[in-house]
């Protein structure tokens, strides 16, 4: 089966089990596990922050970062396509009443001159809570993995320290972001306060996130984890992959991209409609299968019959993504088996 649901399907390499196999471990609700400990040291160093927490998921280390950053009266600055709005169950205002100021943006990207006049007192919302903290997405899950580019990100940073907030950044895919810009991932995260990656995505470790930051606002964050539940014993053995992770599977990420481009380049030759392959910038691309006439969720269950796993992100959007699972012949099986299918299915309709 050829699996292009998400890249969180990758699987842990040989050398992660073998290092789960043999961790050293301790018990991190006492800080003493330390393979956790060397994690976290490292994801710190190689994003230039102060500290780290290691976290299940992604979701729980966004909402660690807003819970430890914000309070009541607050409100956190999101943009309508962002994961945190769209996809973590509005987790900050549910669990503490931090709701969400909802700003427009393309390709994942607010407006620097709506954001600069929405919180610096021209908007049509201000006054009314105080923005102690913009959220930022890179690379960007609903924009089809779009990059952030660095001046806008600094842009960002400009207005939130312009009126006293903070940045966090959702870097689930942000070693994604990093590749494609040719450039440190450091040189993203310098821009946030707060930056989120995710271990178990494109880097293919099995479980954990890490959150990274200053030491004050970890410590913080340590203690919203425990509130959370997320406190674990002896996840060293986890940390030894997500180690493993960081130190084999950044670099490989290229492969990733370089296939995703293949795959919107040959789904365009198909029919133009279906991908721009100028907004592969990574791993994501979105199908959009309208002209068929044929719904997502019937593509993929044809594309089904065919050993190719996806899945429909709307009626007529297919979400694809590439990862390490996924080869060059994978590609190539995928755009036969799409094209067979299209050709088939546009023939029924005409």
């Amino acid at each position: 089966m050829i699996d292009l649901r998400s890249d969180t399907v990758t699987r842990p390499t040989d050398a992660m089990r073998e290092a789960m196999a043999k961790a050293e471990v301790g018990d991190d609700g006492y800080g003493d596990d330390p393979s956790v400990n060397a994690l976290e040291r490292k994801a710190a160093a190689i994003l230039g922050k102060e500290a780290a927490i290691l976290v299940p998921t992604g979701t729980m280390g966004n909402l660690c970062a807003i819970l430890a950053q914000t309070g009541r009266g607050d409100e956190i600055i999101v943009e309508s396509g962002a994961h945190i709005y769209r996809s973590e169950l509005g987790g900050s205002a549910s669990v503490a009443g931090i709701p969400h100021r909802v700003l427009p943006s393309e390709r994942g990207a607010i407006c620097i001159e709506l954001l600069r006049a929405e919180l610096q007192g021209t908007g049509g919302y201000a006054g009314k809570l105080r923005p102690a903290l913009i959220c930022v997405e890179t690379t960007h899950n609903a924009a089809g993995g779009a990059v952030l580019p660095l001046d806008y990100l600094e842009a960002v940073r400009e207005v939130a320290v312009g009126i006293g907030s903070a940045v966090h950044m959702d870097g689930a895919r942000v070693f994604n972001a990093a590749v494609a810009l040719s450039v440190d991932v450091s040189e993203i995260a310098r821009h946030a306060d707060t930056v989120t990656f995710c271990l178990s995505k494109g880097l293919s470790a099995p479980v954990g996130s890490v959150l990274c930051g200053s030491q004050t606002v970890i410590e913080r964050a340590r203690q919203v984890r425990t509130m959370l539940g997320g406190t674990m014993r002896q996840a060293g053995i986890l940390a030894a992959a997500g180690i493993v992770a960081l130190d084999t599977m950044v670099e490989r990420l290229v492969d990733d991209h370089r296939r995703a481009r293949r795959l919107a380049e040959g789904l365009h030759a198909i029919n133009s409609g279906i991908c721009d392959p100028g907004s592969t910038a990574t791993n994501i691309l979105f199908a959009d299968i309208s002209a068929s006439n044929v719904s997502a969720s019937e593509w993929c269950r044809r594309l089904a019959m065919r050993n190719i796993t996806c899945r429909p992100y709307s009626g007529f959007r297919i979400r694809l993504l590439t990862h390490a699972g996924i080869s060059d012949e994978d590609v190539e099986l995928v755009l036969s088996a799409f094209a067979a299918e299209w050709h088939g299915s546009t023939t029924q309709v005409a």
